[in-house]
């Protein structure tokens, strides 16, 4: 049976190549605090389960400090030249979307069918994550038919995956990272807390208020994290359990699924949703990017919000009125 382990041995050793490589790049002088912050990382996906609860909490700590004291390089892998890329693109035109489009078919795939495939008793996938065991494959299978179809070095891959990476830097675990302090959160009783002192303020007098409440504490706590997945355990224990679900009676399915919609609407709304809107802004070089709600946020604000109100709408007639 394939598990998700095989992903995470996938991802360890991409991790660890993005460090060897790191190591070797001179053209980069903060080239071994990368390959520490890579090799860190990947150690985390290989050998997390056996370090245990202490050996992960160093790890990361470890992780926090190499980010956190002067930050990482932007590593300078060998790369194609631009005339060479106008060249691809003349010459294979839409067929370029090939690989990109085999994660998401292969995804779908693997979900909708692979998963139900069985060797006997045995299933094919682990019927606990094939969504994400389909997603490792379909990249394996992305990553074979772009070198089948550029013939490129075969160390291009990983090049090009570090040289993405290091200019994502840190920021490419903070989503991990607040999800797991959502969970942190949920283990002490702080939705407990957040909802005695929301229903002390707002009085849970009906479902409409109650759906108001949760939608909008999804959204502001997830600009306060930045991370639905941190304010989700948190604010559905603190209003989507106890009076959305329990008191009113909404479907939970419903309720859940809009609730988690409706923090990503503060996702597009906040920096602290470093990977989303402030590496973006980086790399597009525009003028306010260090600012704290620069141009890429602006941007998304009235969608944001219009969708905000829209789930809230949605959430309320779905599971209250149907």
């Amino acid at each position: 049976m394939i598990s998700l382990v095989w992903v995470y041995i996938l991802a360890g050793l991409t991790f660890a190549a993005f460090s060897v490589f790191s190591v070797t790049d001179a053209e980069n002088p903060k080239r071994l605090r990368n390959a520490a912050f890579w090799g860190l990382l990947s150690i985390s996906f290989l050998f997390g389960q056996w370090l245990g609860d202490l050996g992960n909490g160093l790890l990361l700590i470890a992780l926090v400090a190499i980010a956190g004291i002067g930050g990482l390089g932007q590593g300078k892998p060998p790369t194609t030249p631009p005339e060479e890329r106008q060249a691809y693109a003349e010459r294979f035109g839409s067929r370029l979307f090939i690989p990109a489009l085999i994660i998401p078919a292969t995804a779908l795939l693997g979900t909708l069918v692979l998963a139900k495939i069985r060797i006997g008793d045995t299933p094919l996938f682990d019927p606990k994550d094939p969504t994400l065991i389909a997603l490792g494959l379909g990249a394996v299978l992305a990553i074979s038919t772009a070198v089948a179809m550029f013939r490129p070095p075969l160390t291009a891959p990983l090049q090009e995956g570090r040289r993405l990476m290091d200019s994502v830097g840190w920021a490419a675990i903070l989503p991990q990272m607040l999800a797991a302090l959502g969970a942190v959160f949920a283990l002490a009783g702080v939705g407990q807390v957040v909802g005695g002192t929301i229903s002390d303020v707002v009085p849970m007098t009906g479902p409409l208020i109650a759906v108001v409440a949760y939608s909008l504490g999804m959204a502001l706590f997830t600009i306060v994290m930045g991370n639905a997945f941190a304010a989700f355990p948190v604010m559905t224990a603190a209003i989507g359990l106890p009076f959305v679900i329990h008191q009113f009676g909404g479907d939970p399915a419903i309720v859940c699924a809009i609730g988690m919609l409706s923090g990503f609407c503060g996702t597009l709304l906040t920096p602290m949703a470093a990977n989303f809107n402030v590496v973006p802004a980086n790399l597009l070089d525009l003028p306010d990017r260090n600012a704290a709600f620069n141009g890429v946020i602006r941007a998304q604000a009235p969608t944001a919000l219009a969708l905000l109100v829209a789930n809230m709408a949605l959430m309320y007639f779905l599971a209250f009125r149907f």
